[in-house]
């Protein structure tokens, strides 16, 4: 067998114990996919496999991808699945080293999130109930902003939210988040009602025929091949809408609703590890980032806003 053979068989061995031991989800799977076909296309070019490569190439690798202007963060993500994979051929005795270790992450500048205001949200809301008001597809939409906002989902999740995530249970959510993992996501008030509202018309939006059964499970279900609302048309249904809102549509997303969820939570005082589980974030450090995003805007708004800050300003210009 070839060496670029030799490595397409341990990549595939390594998803393999990836999906069935970790849990590691469809997408989680084909990332790594990517990254380490990636590296196997850099060692092959440098005439060696992944049984022989040294520190020298991972370094090597890194540093082009540094050169090429990938961001520090995704650098660090292509390390992560090296580790991974290395690490695997070490515990499997396929190799007797790991030439990962001590090889420095990428450092990665705070990159803060893109996050709406308050006002940004009401008049998204604002803008899908009066579709809400017009057809089935607006009372749809209403269903979704509501959820998003109120919730704190990934949109992986409520794209494939199961339809008994959302009966019989007052107030919260079961979510199967990243890993498989579940948490309870809150529901307030008046994202319950809009469920309800979308109960009462979701049938329109069920495909016929065999492909019936397999989306009915689903909350959102769909005539798509996956039988419901994918990722893809959940964003192009929020780049409309803001449209409609007034908004940049380049400004709304589905992640920018999670965001935007959890840094009005800690603007109002919420406490971090409260947020911590809404979001289901492994690491409380990942919820760190919204105390920094809510204090920028607090000092934002002194700056514009405080007598003495005005002040200052009308001096300085003097």
């Amino acid at each position: 067998m070839t060496r670029s053979g030799n490595d397409a068989r341990l990549l595939e061995a390594f998803l393999d114990m990836m999906s069935a031991e970790r849990g590691a989800s469809v997408n989680t799977l084909a990332a790594y996919r990517h990254d380490l076909l990636d590296f196997h296309g850099f060692l092959a070019a440098r005439g060696t496999d992944a049984k022989r490569a040294a520190r020298d190439d991972v370094k090597r690798h890194l540093a082009g991808l540094s050169a090429s202007g990938i961001a520090g963060s995704s650098q660090a993500r292509r390390l992560s699945a090296l580790r991974q994979f290395f690490g695997f051929l070490y515990a499997e005795g396929i190799r007797a080293d790991d030439p990962t270790t001590a090889v420095a992450a990428p450092k990665r500048g705070r990159v803060l999130p893109k996050v709406l205001s308050c006002e940004d949200v009401e008049r998204l809301i604002a803008a899908a109930a009066e579709h809400a008001a017009k057809n089935e597809e607006g009372v749809r939409l209403l269903c979704i902003v509501e959820m998003l906002y109120g919730s704190g989902l990934r949109v992986s999740e409520l794209a494939t939210l199961p339809l008994a995530a959302v009966r019989k249970r007052e107030g919260v959510l079961l979510v199967k988040g990243k890993g498989g993992k579940e948490r309870l996501a809150p529901l307030n008030p008046r994202a319950q009602q809009t469920i309800a509202e979308y109960l009462a018309v979701r049938e329109t939006f069920l495909p016929r025929g065999e492909r019936r059964r397999l989306a009915e499970r689903f909350l959102f279900p769909s005539r798509a091949a996956e039988c419901h609302l994918t990722r893809r048309r959940l964003h192009q249904m929020l780049k409309a809408l803001a449209l409609d809102a007034g908004l940049d549509p380049g400004k709304v997303s589905p992640h920018v609703l999670r965001h935007a969820f959890a840094t009005h939570l800690v603007e109002g005082g919420a406490d971090l590890r409260s947020v911590q589980s809404m979001l289901g974030h492994a690491d409380i450090a990942t919820t760190q980032i919204y105390t920094h995003v809510a204090g920028d805007r607090l000092a934002a708004t002194v700056v514009s806003a405080h007598p003495l800050a005005k002040c200052k300003a009308v001096k300085s210009a003097g």
